[in-house]
C-alpha cells in the first residue's frame, strides 16, 4: 500500500502547484500585455534586450535578456519534465500500458489534427510554415488551473487522463524540438556534449547519489549543446534522465523525486511566470479583425480550438471503438470532451516553439502574429472549456 500511497501524495501535489502557477500565469501574461500597450512599452522592450555576457578564458555566451529566459531558464523548466517523464514511465501512470493507451491515443491526434489545420493554411509561405507545431503543444499549468476550479466535482480519473494526455504532449514537443528546429551543427560542440553524456551514465551505473556532479556535468552538456545548434533546453531533459529514481534501501531519499518535489515550486511560481511575462506582451495597436484572419493566427487559433477537439476526441474513439483501449469508469464521453477544450490551451509550450520558429529569423512581424493567435486561441478554448465542463460535470 505505501508505494501507491506515495504516487497518489505525490500526484495530488503536482495538481495543487501546477493549478496554482496556471493562475499566476493568466497575471504575468496580463501584465505583460498592459506593459506592452502602455506608455512603459519601450521599458518593456528594452529590459528584455538587456544584453547578458558570460566570458570564461574562450568561452563568451552573448544573448539578450530574454533568450537567457527561453534557452536558460526554461532548460530548468526542461528539466523538471524530464524528471516527470522519467517517473511517471518507471513508476507512475504511464508505466501500465493499459492506462496509456487512450491518452497516448488522444495526444497524438491532439498533436497530428491541429498541426495540418495550421499547415494547411500555411502551404504557400515558408517562413509562416516553420510554426506548424505551435497548435500541437498543451499549457498543462493552464488546463489544470482550469479544472481545478471546479474542485472535488471533478473525477480522478479525469485528472489523470489530462495529465498523461499532457506529459505526453510534452514528450511530443520535446522530439519535435529535436527533429525540427536544430540548426546548424558544431561538430566539436557535439562531441562534447557527448563526452557529458558519457560521465552522466558513467554516474549512473556506478550509482553516485550525490547531486553536485550531475549539475557540473548537467552545467557543461547545457553549454556544449547551447553552442551546437541543438536547443540548450534539451540537455535539461537529457540530464533529467541520468539522475537516478531507485534507492538501494527504504529509507533513503530518491535523489530525482527529491529534486522534482524540489524544483516544482521555483519553476511554477517563478520561472513559467518570468517566461510567460517576457512572452506574451504583444502590441495591439493597429489591431483589427483582419489581424486575426492572416494565415499564421488563424491557423493557431482553428488548430487550438478546433483542431485539439477534434483530434484529441476523434483518435480516443478510435482508440475505445477498435477495443486497444477502454473509456474509465467514473467518466464519460461529455466529460471527455470538455477536457478536450482544455487541450486547446497552449500558451506556454506554444509560445516557446513560436520563439524557435521564428524569434530568431529576423521574421519579427510573424512572430507578433504568432503570439496574437496563441493568445486568442488559447483564450476561446478556457472559456468554452470552463462553461461546457460547468455543465457536465456533476453538481
Amino acid at each position: 500500500m505505501q508505494p501507491s500511497n506515495n504516487f497518489s501524495n505525490i500526484f495530488q501535489d503536482f495538481l495543487k502547484k501546477e493549478s496554482a502557477s496556471g493562475i499566476l500565469l493568466m497575471i504575468a501574461a496580463i501584465l505583460a500585455i498592459i506593459m506592452a500597450n502602455s506608455p512603459l512599452s519601450g521599458l518593456y522592450s528594452e529590459l528584455l534586450h538587456v544584453p547578458v555576457e558570460i566570458k570564461i578564458g574562450a568561452l563568451h555566451i552573448a544573448k539578450p535578456l530574454i533568450l537567457w529566459i527561453n534557452d536558460g531558464l526554461m532548460a530548468i523548466f526542461f528539466f523538471l519534465i524530464g524528471l516527470e517523464l522519467k517517473r511517471e514511465l518507471l513508476e507512475g501512470e504511464l508505466s501500465n500500458p493499459k492506462k496509456i493507451v487512450l491518452p497516448a491515443f488522444a495526444a497524438v491526434g491532439g498533436m497530428l489534427i491541429p498541426a495540418l489545420i495550421y499547415a494547411s493554411l500555411n502551404l504557400n509561405d515558408p517562413i509562416a510554415l516553420k510554426g506548424w507545431a505551435i497548435p500541437a503543444a498543451t499549457d498543462i499549468a493552464f488546463a489544470l488551473g482550469i479544472l481545478a476550479m471546479f474542485g472535488k466535482r471533478v473525477p480522478i480519473a479525469l485528472k489523470v487522463f489530462l495529465v498523461s494526455l499532457a506529459i505526453m504532449d510534452d514528450m511530443g514537443a520535446i522530439i519535435i524540438i529535436a527533429i525540427f528546429y536544430t540548426s546548424d551543427l558544431s561538430v566539436m560542440s557535439l562531441i562534447i556534449a557527448m563526452c557529458s553524456l558519457f560521465i552522466l551514465a558513467l554516474f549512473n551505473f556506478t550509482k553516485i547519489k550525490s547531486l553536485t556532479p550531475y549539475i557540473l556535468i548537467g552545467i557543461i552538456l547545457w553549454v556544449a549543446v547551447l553552442k551546437s545548434g541543438v536547443h540548450a533546453t534539451l540537455a535539461g531533459v537529457v540530464l533529467a534522465f541520468f539522475i537516478p529514481l531507485k534507492t538501494d534501501s527504504k529509507d533513503q531519499r530518491s535523489l530525482a523525486k527529491s529534486l522534482e518535489h524540489d524544483l516544482h515550486g521555483s519553476v511554477s511560481y517563478v520561472i513559467i511566470p518570468i517566461f510567460a511575462f517576457a512572452n506574451a506582451g504583444v502590441p495591439l495597436d493597429g489591431f483589427s479583425m483582419d489581424s486575426l484572419l492572416h494565415p499564421v493566427p488563424l491557423g493557431i487559433i482553428l488548430g487550438l480550438f478546433f483542431g485539439k477537439q477534434i483530434g484529441v476526441m476523434l483518435f480516443s474513439y478510435i482508440a475505445v471503438k477498435s477495443g486497444v483501449a477502454s473509456l474509465p469508469d467514473s467518466i464519460n464521453w461529455k466529460q471527455l470532451y470538455g477536457v478536450s477544450f482544455l487541450c486547446g490551451v497552449g500558451f506556454t509550450m506554444s509560445l516557446f516553439i513560436g520563439s524557435l520558429a521564428f524569434e530568431q529569423g529576423g521574421t519579427e512581424a510573424v512572430l507578433m502574429n504568432d503570439r496574437l493567435g496563441i493568445l486568442v486561441g488559447s483564450t476561446i478554448s478556457a472559456v468554452v472549456g470552463y462553461f461546457y465542463l460547468n455543465k457536465v460535470l456533476p453538481q
